[in-house]
């Protein structure tokens, strides 16, 4: 490889303007595929396979109505007052024109759905009277009757008595035949009163159904109280909105006309806010923030290097490469769904690694040109010393970002092999482009000052010293202790996805969450959508008592606010009903709810519950996220301990590196949980509001920590190796790598803590948390792990740091990053 990258690196020394003209090309294709084939970014995540998938799978064959995207339309008055009439109406008018809008199933209006709430609750009242008066009405005629019942007794009984004493007397038949008539006359009455007793007693039986049928309208009812669309003040209103698309295939471009449609016609004293269903939109790929890091990049090149050419060549190949990468992945795009923080991840490591990989070819070329070396030669020599670490460590970076795709998470594994790809295109890049402007500018990339100091004797190096072994003891526990100390934080994280409470207090959507939060209840921002199976064959005069049996059911659950039934599939076998919350989505009440309502043994015997709506959407993904990082951590350390050891040939230096590793991410998980969690320097970032951590952050820091971390293990420790090969004693060779390696791990450091620093002042809620979590990551182990706790554990193990067994030795492939052999072929002068 070394000798392969040394050609090329001439090569694109001599030919510098058919590389460039190439890799323009290739610009310019991955822009056309950008035009062609983009279709759009989608701000959802989904995982397949989840509970919450299948129940919207259940919804879609059963009730299709519900399966697809839903948000809401905040509108408020601007004074806290009532909504006036006139108001009232022009959102009723906004509402019924709504329907016509593309992707849109229903809008429905608050006020009519208060009315139906009115008049359900009227028409249980009024049936409730009916039956009273009903009941009157039969028992007054029940008196009736019992005193018919009553004279026919006692008309019976003379009758009886007549009979008795005509017979005793030897009464002739014409008297009997008259008794005889009088009876049938009083068995006629009494068969009369009998069928009115039967008539009065189903009466009476239907009243006992009817009120029965009332009793649980009237539960119902009363369940669903604090399910409102219109608040009790009458100050707020919330339109929901539903969609035929589902939440991940529901375009920007529908959100958008359903905000322009109701912002269309302003109302005068009222304002209008939008739920982040529809509200929130792709964020913009590059701000002021990204811009700023690069700014701050380019500064610490220019001290680096001393001179304005030198200083952008990194920064242009770098963006030529994300151009390359972010483009052609944004080209397939209407191929594959792409959530719209993967192409700004692309950016991110594009920027940064670009930049770092770049910048680490030609400052082993500025050392040689210093030495008087050629300039093509020094070009091939650095490209094959340097540019063949830098393949290694990029290699190791697109190892760790594919390794994302065994999550088995769709979007995260796209998200690891688009920034993958970047970091791939970041290295063809670095070891062709760079080259080639290198060989353009010439001996320019060194500062005049320096060129003129090249005619002089290269200054003696200065005698090594290995540090003292009380302050590597001291360094090592201080570190370390420091280091977990920060991570304290990490044992209380909760994961979630964003809501509307975290995004921008001037936003749309936070003005909707908190309106709605203060006006409806916490609740009302969090909704779940619960589906029952009911048994095969029930009837319609029972679908209601069943309804309420499922209803009384879930309300009896800890943490539920109010429950309502919506609707019932045509075959009756499948019932939706409405479940808010007392808190909101991300809080921990309705995590614990949605399992609890999962786990509830069946209903009756034979009723099941399932859980959807998006904040057991978020739950479902924070959990399977959760679940899934151990082992991907344990994937990540097993390909960091493997590589190490062939790299290094040594078996405690992978463990150093990987124990390094673990320290500063968790450490990094710790001030990820104490600034977004907690909420400690909130005001100083700008964060507006705190909440559980973004659920797969934690994942991708792992993936891209990792294999940054072993970039800057492999520039500093194969140093060392290199010294302590060529004759150095363990601990001065320590010494001896840390010094040819620090200044360009610092510089490297520094360029992606700007870069990844820039984001964090990104608008979106997404992005934000990301570009803090990297920056801080590198932040940390640059400076601390590699810099000072890496080289005292070094010197602590002394010797032993390079012990590998024989026969592991000879089954090992001899790699050599650093170019060692080929140094020996080709020489500088």
């Amino acid at each position: 490889m070394a000798e392969l990258l040394y050609r090329l690196g001439k090569f694109a020394a001599r030919r510098a303007w058919t590389v460039i003209a190439v890799w323009i090309a290739v610009l310019g294709i991955a822009g056309a595929g950008f035009v062609a084939g983009f279709g759009g970014l989608t701000t959802s995540f989904d995982i397949p396979n989840t509970a919450s998938s299948a129940v919207i799978a259940d919804l879609e064959k059963k009730l299709p109505d519900f399966s697809g995207a839903s948000g809401t339309v905040v509108f408020s008055t601007k004074d806290g007052s009532a909504l006036t009439e006139d108001q009232r109406a022009r959102i009723s008018a906004l509402v019924a024109d709504g329907d016509d809008l593309p992707d849109v199933a229903n809008v429905i209006d608050p006020f009519e759905t208060e009315q139906e709430r009115a008049d359900r609750q009227q028409e249980l009242e009024d049936g409730r009277q009916q039956i009273e008066d009903a009941r009157e009405q039969i028992d007054g005629g029940q008196v009736q009757l019992d005193e018919g019942f009553e004279q026919l007794d006692e008309a019976q009984g003379q009758l009886d008595a007549a009979r008795d004493q005509a017979e005793a007397a030897g009464a002739p038949p014409e008297q009997l035949a008259a008794l005889d008539e009088q009876q049938t006359q009083l068995d006629d009455s009494l068969a009369t009163l009998t069928e009115e007793q039967e008539t009065l007693d189903a009466s009476r039986t239907e009243l006992d159904e009817q009120s029965e049928q009332l009793d649980l309208g009237t539960e119902l009812l009363t369940l669903a109280d604090e399910i409102r669309v219109v608040s009790e003040d009458g100050s707020a209103a919330l339109v929901n909105v539903a969609f035929t698309e589902p939440r991940l295939d529901l375009q920007d471009s529908t959100k958008e006309s359903v905000i322009e449609h109701f912002e269309s016609e302003p109302i005068d004293g009222v304002d209008v806010s939008f739920s982040t269903d529809i509200a929130q939109g792709v964020p913009e790929i590059l701000g002021v923030g990204e811009v700023v890091g690069v700014g701050i990049a380019a500064v610490v090149l220019l001290i680096m290097f001393g001179t304005l050419i030198a200083t952008a060549l990194p920064i242009v190949t770098a963006m030529v490469g994300v151009g390359i990468g972010v483009l052609a992945a944004l080209a397939f795009s209407d191929v594959v769904q792409m959530a719209s923080v993967t192409p700004v991840l692309g950016i991110m490591l594009g920027l940064a690694v670009g930049i770092d990989y770049s910048l680490f070819i030609m400052n082993r070329h500025r050392k040689q040109l210093q030495q008087k070396a050629d300039v093509n030669e020094s070009i091939g020599i650095a490209n094959g010393t340097a540019g063949n670490a830098v393949v290694f460590a990029g290699s190791t970076v697109v190892v760790a970002l594919l390794a994302l795709n065994i999550t088995g998470i769709p979007f995260l594994g796209l998200m690891g092999t688009v920034g993958a790809a970047c970091v791939a295109i970041a290295v063809l890049v670095s070891v062709s482009l760079t080259p080639a402007l290198l060989g353009l500018i010439g001996e320019r990339v060194l500062s005049r000052r320096t060129r003129a100091r090249i005619a002089e004797e290269t200054p003696t190096p200065k005698e090594a010293r290995p540090m003292s072994t009380l302050r590597a003891v001291f360094s090592v526990l201080a570190i370390a202790a420091a280091l977990l100390t920060i991570a304290i934080p990490a044992l209380s994280m909760r994961l979630g996805l964003p809501d509307g409470s975290s995004e921008p207090t001037d936003s749309a959507s936070y003005r909707a969450f908190t309106i709605t939060e203060e006006a409806f209840g916490a609740g009302a921002n969090g909704a779940l959508l619960v589906t029952a199976d009911l048994p095969d064959g029930i009837a319609d005069e029972d679908l209601l008592a069943t309804q309420t049996l499922i209803a009384r059911t879930i309300a009896d659950t800890d943490d539920v606010a109010a429950v309502a039934p919506i609707a019932v599939s045509d075959d009756s076998s499948l019932a939706a009903f409405q479940v808010v919350p007392v808190d909101g989505p991300n809080s921990e009440s309705t995590a614990r709810l949605v399992h609890e309502l999962r786990s509830m043994p069946p209903i009756d015997g034979e009723i099941t519950l399932g859980i959807a709506g998006q904040a057991a959407i978020n739950i479902d993904i924070s959990d399977s996220l959760q679940d899934i990082l151990p082992t991907y951590l344990a994937v990540v350390v097993g390909l960091s301990l493997l590589i190490m050891v062939i790299v290094f040939r040594s078996l405690l230096v992978p463990l150093i590196a990987t124990g390094g590793f673990i320290l500063s991410l968790f450490a990094t998980y710790g001030t990820v949980v104490a600034v977004f969690q907690w909420g400690w320097l909130a005001d100083a970032l700008g964060i507006d509001s705190t909440g559980p951590i973004l659920s797969f952050l934690p994942v991708i820091l792992v993936g891209i920590l990792f294999g940054l971390a072993m970039d800057y293990q492999l520039f500093l420790a194969s140093g060392m190796r290199e010294a302590f090969v060529h004759g150095s004693s363990a601990r001065i060779a320590v010494v001896q790598g840390f010094r040819a390696g620090r200044s360009v791990v610092i510089a490297a450091g520094l360029i992606m803590v700007a870069v990844f620093g820039g984001f964090v002042f990104s608008e979106s809620v997404i992005i934000r948390p990301l570009g803090f979590g990297l920056a801080f990551g590198i932040l940390v182990d640059a400076f601390v792990v590699r810099l000072l706790l890496m080289p005292a554990l070094m010197h602590l193990l002394g010797r032993s740091a390079w012990w590998l067994p024989r026969w592991l030795d000879r089954v090992l492939p001899n790699v050599d990053v650093e170019g060692a052999a080929l140094e020996r072929r080709h020489h500088l002068h």
